[in-house]
């Protein structure tokens, strides 16, 4: 193989190693049709780099599973897919439902994608989707209480947590830092997983939305298990290893076609 083909394929490991946290050595060889040997000095490189560490059988990230990046960051990323994802959502909605719209950037997509004229009653632990709710006349909103987080928006602590002691809604859209068919639901910050932990008990149904970035993604906290998923909403193709294993669980998936992933 060439230097160039090398370079690019340890560009394409070190990026793996970013979302998902970790890889194997027998996964990574079956991906790019070439030898464990060959992945193992990939593997050495980007360790000497500072860009992966080595560990059993393969490698792990660098990168923290607590490290959350800045919500304007993550916003910009995967945008395309998020408003995809986002617009499926809204498109789920049915008159006179109760609804949580979880904290997060594809949430937010999904709030924006809500037609102002459909009567629904939506609750919300984000002052960010309360705003842009609060434009829709015909959408009630319920915020629940608790402690603003400084730079998510995100409203945390227990009087968050007891918003939920009452109130039940027909559906939860659920944004997630990771999930994955074995850790299930994930979250980069203990509060904001506390918060959601309280909303899953009270949905009639959980519905996760969640970019091709997050499958197989693992953070800081596991908050629910796979099972505890109704629908996941991904622009992730139907082949791709992480949503098959998903759907192997009862999960149903709905798949959707961002811009940037439309044939030309």
């Amino acid at each position: 193989m060439s230097l160039v083909d090398s370079k690019t394929r340890r560009s394409t490991i070190a990026e793996r190693l970013r979302i998902q946290g970790e890889a194997s050595i027998v996964e990574l060889a079956a991906t790019f049709g070439t030898s464990e040997m060959t992945i193992r000095r990939d593997l050495d490189l980007l360790e000497a780099e500072g860009l992966a560490r080595r560990a059993r059988g393969g490698a792990i990230s660098v990168q923290s599973r607590s490290f959350e990046p800045p919500i304007l960051l993550r916003a910009a990323q995967s945008s395309d897919a998020k408003r995809s994802i986002g617009a499926a959502a809204a498109a789920m909605l049915r008159e006179n439902e109760t609804v949580f719209l979880d904290v997060g950037t594809t949430t937010h997509e999904m709030a924006k994608a809500i037609p102002a004229d459909l009567p629904i009653t939506a609750i919300t632990s984000s002052l960010l989707i309360a705003m842009e709710l609060s434009t829709k006349p015909a959408v009630k909103t319920i915020v629940t209480g608790g402690v603003i987080r400084q730079g998510e928006m995100s409203l945390i602590g227990p009087r968050a947590q007891f918003s939920f002691a009452d109130l039940n809604f027909d559906a939860l859209f659920m944004g997630v830092a990771g999930i994955s068919d074995d850790k299930g639901l994930t979250e980069y910050n203990l509060d904001d997983a506390d918060v959601k932990r309280a909303a899953i008990a009270n949905g009639r149904r959980v519905i996760v939305l969640a970019d091709e970035s997050k499958i197989g993604r693992v953070a800081l906290v596991t908050f629910a298990p796979i099972h505890s998923v109704d629908v996941l909403i991904t622009d992730a193709a139907p082949h791709h290893p992480g949503v098959r294993h998903i759907r192997e669980q009862d999960v149903d998936v709905l798949h959707v076609v961002s811009q940037e992933k439309e044939p030309h």
